[in-house]
């Protein structure tokens, strides 16, 4: 019963709720989410490789920072709620950003058409057999994807306490999966696999790269300056 609460609650807050989702992300993240979401730049190939699709962007956050650096993006979401919020926050800042309705289980895009896909703290759609499948066929030979995974808090006091049982009861876990789990999850044809734990202040992001096979070469700034702010 506890389990059906949370999947009702975060269906709510992705849809109905999606409102409230900043709030509830920062609250829940004790201000560390925005940095969370940032340790994804870092790993992103630099932006005159192409275009970037962000899978479900949310609010658009992301969106804020991958604009300010410069990358042509397209935003896809399920939520048409969320893709509401993100059009005005970027209009707020006088950003422009493409962002589209859809299915990451049926991308409306062509075979080979992004140098990276980013997406931060996705639900359970993002192991899907079909899903991987789908991120493998519409990225360029040489493109990656980028997956903020998961966000530990290292706090020792009660509200780092209390945040990490809460997510316990939701059944999201307080620590990063192992890399054998994260390899047997992500695991798909054509795609190498690689999870990466980056500290950020009293906290840390698990970081999980997908690139064809050859692996990636580059190595890429990992550019967590100024991200202890929310």
């Amino acid at each position: 019963m506890l389990r059906r609460f949370w999947r009702c609650f975060f269906s709510l807050l992705y849809h109905e709720l999606a409102f409230t989702y900043d709030s509830v992300s920062r609250l829940a993240s004790l201000g560390h989410w925005r940095a969370w979401q940032r340790a994804t730049l870092g790993f992103l190939p630099p932006p005159d490789a192409g275009a970037l699709l962000e899978l479900a962007h949310g609010t658009g956050d992301l969106q804020l920072d991958l604009l300010g650096k410069g990358y042509r993006t397209v935003g896809l979401d399920l939520s048409p709620n969320m893709g509401r919020l993100a059009q005005r926050k970027l209009s707020r800042s006088y950003l422009q950003a493409q962002f589209l309705r859809g299915n990451a289980l049926r991308l409306p895009f062509a075979d080979a058409a992004f140098a990276a896909i980013v997406c931060t703290f996705p639900t359970a759609f993002i192991v899907s057999e079909q899903a991987l499948a789908e991120l493998t066929r519409v990225l360029k030979p040489e493109g990656c994807a980028v997956i903020a995974l998961a966000g530990q808090l290292h706090g020792k006091g009660p509200a780092s306490q209390l945040i990490r049982l809460l997510y316990r009861l939701s059944g999201q876990g307080d620590a990063p999966l192992e890399e054998s789990a994260i390899r047997a999850q992500f695991a798909s044809p054509g795609l190498e696999v690689a999870s990466h734990i980056i500290a950020i202040g009293s906290s840390s992001a698990q970081i999980v790269t997908l690139g064809r096979v050859p692996p990636l070469s580059q190595e890429f700034d990992i550019g967590l300056e100024n991200t202890d702010q929310p």
